[in-house]
């Protein structure tokens, strides 16, 4: 199992400007969903749903993601982004800034949809190659490094993919739109986020909820069976041969979504229950997306696609990054601490700062969004679209609210106030 090396963790602060971020797009995806309704479950080409598609994958995923990598990387993976200070301190501005300048392009004004899309891949290539220069392949971790790798790998790809299609949506060149977009959308969701969560589930699982250790084996086939189905789905689909991506790619995502569920459940040591609950939520919203996408291509009329595509990009990835999203938080606030101790006073623990009843009523809430998002994709209606939008607003908000508490308790802390819903603890916490 991987070792915590908190001598190595950075700054708390670039980690933070991305990951505060994450849930002010999710009530910006709620905002789209009220104001265009049933229009956005109606196709998948319609600029609405495309723009509420990038609010989620880039919005919530990428700065939970790229905010969360920033500290996983140098503490548990050994590695440290080759990032210019100055430089790295613009990425959550200039990331952000691209991805409001796409999301009103697709909705508004379509002249912003190429510069906006030049500046997120830019963006983008910057971290992820000054990511996997930080990378080194020295005998030790060498599965988990090499999943990062392959996910950091993937986003630079996407990235790049995604630059082209804004460039077509330009009018600048043609290219083959459904194909490219097919391929764009597997690249980035799975070759990068599902890697990612399977890397840092390979930690995350044992250290974190208190499962078997994840045998390396195991991991390394399921790595490898991914990048296969990949690389030959993607082929596929850019010949189109229509299908085969679904049919390739089902079942290492199922092999991803079963272990987890089966991991948690032979936990021999269960602890940090509200990120138990998120990985369950979305291991079986990701298990379930699988099983729409089989019927969808068996059945293209049917609105299975539609489903698959909400319960993986709303609800799946987000539920396994905001889980991570909540202990990474409270760590960095935690770790904020210790370098002002004041004489006589001691610091909270991790789970004083941010308590665990306070994570559970985010995944409470977070879980009725996602039976709201499924009821509005399956029968998509006015009344089931606006109690969508509603129950979505309310999860992302209170997940902002809890955040925003959690660095007052901090502040509060630091000058030497104490906590009032928790005792003081002497000692680190589980999540650190």
């Amino acid at each position: 199992m991987a070792s915590l090396a908190l001598e190595r963790a950075p700054a708390a602060a670039l980690p933070l400007c991305f990951l505060r971020l994450a849930p002010a797009w999710g009530l910006l995806a709620a905002l789209l969903l009220w104001r265009y309704g049933a229009t956005v479950f109606a196709t998948r080409w319609a600029l609405p749903t495309v723009a509420l598609a990038h609010v989620f994958t880039l919005g919530v995923l990428g700065n939970a993601i790229l905010g969360g990598l920033l500290q996983f990387l140098p503490v548990v993976a050994d590695a440290q982004p080759r990032m210019a200070r100055r430089l790295g301190a613009l990425l959550p501005v200039s990331y952000n800034l691209g991805l409001a300048g796409l999301v009103c392009g697709l909705l508004r004004w379509p002249a912003w949809i190429a510069p906006s899309g030049l500046l997120l891949a830019s963006t983008l290539a910057f971290y992820s190659v000054s990511a996997l220069a930080g990378l080194r392949f020295d005998g030790r971790q060498t599965v988990l490094r090499a999943g990062l790798a392959l996910a950091l790998l993937a986003l630079l790809i996407a990235a790049a993919l995604g630059l082209v299609l804004a460039a077509a949506l330009s009018g600048l060149i043609s290219v083959p739109m459904a194909a490219l977009t097919d391929s764009h959308a597997a690249i980035g969701l799975l070759g990068g986020g599902l890697v990612l969560a399977g890397s840092v589930g390979s930690v995350v699982l044992p250290m974190f909820q208190g499962t078997a250790a994840v045998p390396k084996h195991w991991f390394a086939l399921w790595l490898a069976s991914l990048l296969c189905a990949l690389v030959a789905g993607v082929a596929l689909r850019l010949a189109n041969v229509l299908g085969s991506m679904v049919l390739l790619l089902a079942a290492p995502v199922a092999a991803f979504a079963l272990a987890v569920l089966v991991l948690q459940a032979r936990a021999p040591h269960r602890r940090n229950g509200t990120l138990v609950g998120f990985w369950r939520l979305g291991a079986l919203a990701l298990l379930a997306a699988t099983m729409f996408s089989l019927f969808a291509a068996r059945w293209p009329e049917s609105r299975s696609a539609m489903v698959a595509g909400v319960l993986g990009i709303a609800v799946a990835l987000p539920a396994l990054v905001l889980g991570m999203l909540l202990e990474i938080a409270a760590f960095l606030g935690w770790l904020g601490l210790q370098g002002s101790r004041v004489r006589g006073h001691r610091l909270p623990s991790a789970d004083a700062l941010f308590p665990e009843s306070r994570k559970a009523r985010v995944l409470v809430l977070h879980v009725a969004s996602a039976f709201a998002l499924l009821v509005a994709a399956a029968w998509p209606g006015k009344l089931s679209v606006s109690l969508a939008a509603l129950a979505l607003a309310a999860a992302y908000a209170l997940t902002a609210f809890e955040l925003l508490v959690l660095w007052q308790r901090t502040r509060r802390a630091a000058r030497g106030t104490s906590i009032p819903d928790l005792p003081l603890a002497g000692e680190q916490s589980s999540a650190s």
